[in-house]
């Protein structure tokens, strides 16, 4: 969504073609200042990240400004903890805001200030219904709403009964004051909005300063005009409010009136995006925190090993448009794997189970040289370890093959260890459930590069970790958190817990091989035939590395 050029480049999307006509027009005098605001009661998710794309990108194509404002104007659900979160997470996606980070609550005194000229110009009133009253007098789509018996109240007695508000005369749901402006208008918006509620609580910002606190609709538009936005780039739940948008700023006749332009939200396969379902998650310890990685959270795609050029290249590619759909799991996940592709690579053993090489000698070892990727030479190569006893995947072997194309292990069946030699399976250790517990395979010594059967040839290749020289460490296998393709609206009534993938997390204690336990922590690395881990810096310890699979190298789900 970055580095697109001048505004004489070709546009990207309908908005980037809007602000190209604008430009050409004269509007704004040429100015493009966009923002993206947040409300600091939650992390960040994906669907914020298309936004954050999408403004803080447009703004750095037309050479203008995106503000990050929290919109933090609900103390009751804020926190520092999430403004510090936000913050945390648009620098990660790699944008900067400079000096223009700001609060709504910056604005408070001027949107009290607004309220009363508003009041003044008889275009606001104090009503004393209370919120179930206005919900229940607001009408429906077919039918007009009841206007409220404290609508005509004189402007001497709004303003003193406003005033009482702001100083905490009255208790928590007195007195609301709302908009004056048509209780029978199509757009139930425009109804006569509250555009004040009492609310005592602290703020995380402005401590007990207030206990009245305005309302989105009223606090946003004032903000937008207050710092000179061009385009207010909204999702589309977001377009039947725009009449209110323009009322507020219209009625106050403020020199500037920024335009609101509303675009379609990102809708993905096998999450939620609603922050008070990620809340439940969280508050109900179905995941580990808003962090936890199989959230659809910036900070937990981060520690999952995600890295930012790929959601950016996921927004891209995944466009901006008006029309509402969903996108599918995969997309991301492509996005995720062509990033990677240029890691380095490994060999590690998820789920081990042990070879004893019967012909080897015990106290021989050796030292194979492998490339750290097959086509990317600038990434080096490595020295892996090799002795008599070796880890391979449980999965790479069978007690009988299931057709004639499987190419792993089973009893008398042969393979080559990757970047080594040809073993054979002659004997299987079982344990009292019947289950293998170790192969004793014998060696073709001559089958390893320069030997006299190096070109033998034999169906499978599979990886192994030395049991000598392998570090332990624990792989935690992240997968989809849900199973089913749209939790947030399920069809047959279950609620959308019901539905949690419960393989989303697996833990294994696996083997990697040495190199490994030296990379730096948050260090990148695809484990051959496995995926893609990323040792998290918050879990490892130099004794024990922690490696989070961001993604395996196919989609398993199709």
């Amino acid at each position: 969504m970055t580095g697109h050029g001048t505004d004489d480049a070709r546009p990207d999307n309908f908005i980037e073609q809007i602000i190209q006509k604008d430009n050409a027009s004269g509007k704004f005098e040429g100015r493009v200042v966009t923002r993206f605001p947040p409300e600091p009661n939650g992390f960040l998710h994906i669907g914020h990240a298309k936004s954050i794309c999408l403004n803080f990108g447009v703004a750095q194509r037309f050479g203008g400004a995106c503000f990050l404002r929290m919109d933090d104007t609900n103390p009751l659900k804020e926190s520092a903890e999430y403004v510090a979160a936000i913050q945390r997470d648009v620098r990660w996606l790699g944008f900067a805001w400079g000096e223009r980070e700001t609060h709504a609550s910056d604005y408070f005194e001027q949107l009290y200030i607004f309220a009363e000229e508003l009041i003044q110009r008889g275009r606001a009133f104090v009503c004393s219904l209370t919120l179930e009253e206005i919900r229940a007098t607001r009408g429906t789509l077919t039918e007009p709403g009841t206007p409220s018996p404290y609508r005509d109240r004189s402007v001497e007695e709004n303003l003193d009964l406003f005033r009482r508000m702001r100083a905490g005369e009255f208790p928590d749901g007195a007195h609301v004051l709302r908009a004056k402006i048509d209780m029978a208008s199509p757009n139930i918006n425009m109804r006569d909005p509250v555009l004040y509620r009492i609310r005592r609580a602290h703020h995380q910002r402005t401590g007990d300063a207030w206990c009245i606190y305005p309302m989105y609709d009223y606090t946003h538009c004032l903000s937008d005009y207050l710092e000179g936005i061009t385009h207010s780039l909204c999702t589309l739940e977001f377009e039947d409010h725009r009449p209110l948008y323009d009322w507020v700023l219209d009625t106050l006749a403020t020199p500037h009136h920024p335009q609101q332009i509303e675009f379609s939200r990102l809708n993905l396969e096998y999450t939620v995006l609603s922050k008070r379902m990620l809340n439940t998650l969280v508050a109900d310890g179905h995941v580990d925190g808003w962090d936890d990685p199989r959230m659809p959270t910036i900070a937990g795609m981060r520690r999952r090993g995600v890295r930012p050029e790929a959601l950016q290249e996921f927004c891209t590619r995944i466009g901006v448009t008006r029309s509402d759909g969903t996108v599918e799991m995969s997309s991301l996940e492509r996005c995720i794997r062509d990033d990677l592709e240029a890691m380095p690579r490994a060999l590690a053993v998820v789920n081990p189970l042990k070879v004893v090489l019967t012909n080897y000698p015990d106290d021989r070892e050796e030292w194979f040289r492998a490339p750290n990727h097959p086509q990317v030479a600038a990434l080096g190569e490595r020295d892996v370890p090799f002795c008599g006893e070796l880890f391979i995947e449980r999965d790479d072997f069978v007690f009988e093959p299931p057709n004639k194309k499987y190419k792993r292990l089973s009893p008398g069946a042969e393979v080559r260890l990757r970047y080594g030699y040809i073993v054979r399976c002659d004997e299987v250790i079982t344990g009292n459930d019947g289950e293998a517990v170790e192969l004793r395979c014998s060696v073709d010594l001559e089958s390893r590069a320069g030997g006299a059967n190096a070109e033998r040839k034999v169906k499978g290749v599979i990886h192994w970790v030395s049991a000598r020289h392998g570090v332990a460490a624990e792989l935690r296998l992240y997968d989809r958190l849900f199973t089913e393709p749209n939790p947030a609206a399920l069809k047959d009534g279950r609620h959308f817990t019901e539905v949690l993938n419960p393989e989303s997390l697996v833990i294994r204690e696996g083997y990697v091989e040495p190199y490994l336990a030296g990379l730096a922590p948050g260090s990148r690395v695809q484990f051959e035939r496995s995926g893609w881990f990323y040792l998290e810096p918050e879990r490892a310890t130099a004794a024990r590395p922690v490696f989070n699979r961001i993604i395996t190298l196919r989609d398993s789900w199709n």
